[in-house]
């Protein structure tokens, strides 16, 4: 497998043409089964969900969270307005349930790399700008790609945050083991790997988050890129599919 970092000269603005600045930006040629991946950041600031906060007025629901958790109250406006419910606050943590169904911190409102004074906002439907992006860098370089949008969550048992997919297009974002048997011939019965999040960490390790590197190819995973060419199937795939159901969760 390998894992090839993308480089952008400067950082995404609203005007970019972010697709035509990733196939620019290439170090090599892209390969059919590649599979994309593009930092939230970067399609956050492609299409504009970029918030200044001076033009944020705070409720008095955000003002009273915002004292009591010492967090500037116009950013725990947003976190509300990009959440479909509260899940959790508790020593300063806002988790919250957001407006596509992913369980985060802040609703993935965010001020790191973004000018002062303002803050970034999830894609309104992350699927859709993987989906986009797969058909204007298809196009372009005439490869049968597959992409993944990542964005950083925190882990509710561990230390430390990893990148996680929460936008694909023409890739399964799971991978079932159920009813195929291990090496000691025992059936697995729930055992499902979350291939898009292991993708989407895997890139991170290039990307990081200071280095002009939105976008990375992963390349070499043969079992990920395995959707028939029918542009119905791809567009019933969703991360949203990786959620578990309300009726699953042992935490909510």
């Amino acid at each position: 497998m390998q894992v090839i970092p993308i480089h952008v000269a400067s950082e995404i603005t609203p005007t970019d043409n972010l697709a035509k600045i990733i196939v620019n930006s290439l170090s090599c040629n892209v390969h059919d089964g590649d599979i994309l991946v593009v930092s939230q950041k970067a399609v956050s600031k492609q299409e504009d969900r970029i918030v200044q906060l001076n033009s944020v007025s705070p409720s008095m629901l955000a003002n009273g969270i915002a004292s009591q958790y010492e967090k500037d109250p116009r950013i725990v406006e947003l976190i509300l307005e990009e959440s479909a419910r509260i899940v959790r606050m508790r020593n300063g943590v806002i988790i919250v349930e957001t407006l596509c169904g992913f369980v985060c911190a802040n609703a993935g409102v965010d001020e790191s790399n973004v000018q002062q004074g303002y803050a970034t906002l999830l894609p309104i439907d992350p699927d859709a700008s993987a989906r986009r992006l797969q058909s204007e860098i298809s196009q372009m370089t005439s490869c049968d790609i597959s992409v993944i949008i990542s964005d950083t969550f925190g882990r509710p048992f561990r230390l430390g945050q990893v990148d996680c997919a929460i936008g694909v297009a023409g890739l399964k974002p799971l991978a079932s083991y159920a009813g195929k048997t291990d090496t000691f011939g025992r059936m697995l019965r729930v055992t499902e790997i979350a291939v898009a999040d292991e993708i989407a960490s895997s890139a991170e390790l290039v990307m990081g988050k200071t280095k002009l590197c939105p976008a990375a190819i992963v390349r070499g995973i043969d079992f990920a890129h395995d959707i028939p060419d029918n542009s119905k199937t791809i567009h019933h795939v969703s991360a949203r599919a990786m959620q578990r159901p309300h009726t699953d969760d042992l935490f909510r």
